[in-house]
């Protein structure tokens, strides 16, 4: 029997994110776990350097994906809302690690093709790194047709994710 104590799930607050959340805490209840919701924010490119340090980035935008993490509630779940500041990748590996994840659960866009090749793959890549098994999940076509996303929008074939 899989041993589940702790699930992590990286937000970026997308439809697909949303979807894979519920996924997570699906588990989350059935498995008595505990549930670690994660939003990594980065630093824009542009953002210039000021002597000897980097400027971080505004109270406000801070304060508004606190604000927005935390109204992701999920009832009859022990939940842990975390921000923290990096590259999407390290930082989930790095969460995972500390936290001693017995599972990761994250969204994926499900791009093909030139487009992932070109945009790269926040999934793909801890897929790849993870040292815990990672599942993504996939917003069923008919969710992506009625937000409107039917440039991702095709046919699932087969029973694999």
């Amino acid at each position: 029997m899989l041993g589940l104590r702790t699930i992590l799930h990286p937000t970026d607050f997308s439809p697909n994110s949303e979807y894979a959340l519920h996924v997570a805490s699906a588990l989350a209840r059935d498995y008595n776990a505990n549930l670690i919701l994660l939003h990594v924010y980065s630093v824009p490119v542009a953002m210039y350097g000021y002597g000897e340090g980097m400027l971080p980035p505004k109270s406000d935008q801070l304060e508004t994906l606190t604000r927005e993490l935390h109204q992701i509630q999920v009832a009859d779940v022990r939940l842990t809302h975390l921000l923290v500041e990096g590259d999407a990748v390290n930082e989930i590996l790095r969460v995972a690690n500390e936290n001693q994840a017995d599972l990761v659960v994250m969204g994926t866009h499900g791009r093909r093709g030139l487009k992932r090749l070109l945009m790269g793959s926040v999934a793909e890549m801890v897929v790849r790194r993870a040292s815990c098994p990672v599942l993504t999940v996939r917003t069923p076509v008919h969710e992506e047709a009625l937000s409107g996303d039917t440039q991702t929008a095709e046919p699932m074939v087969g029973g694999g994710v």
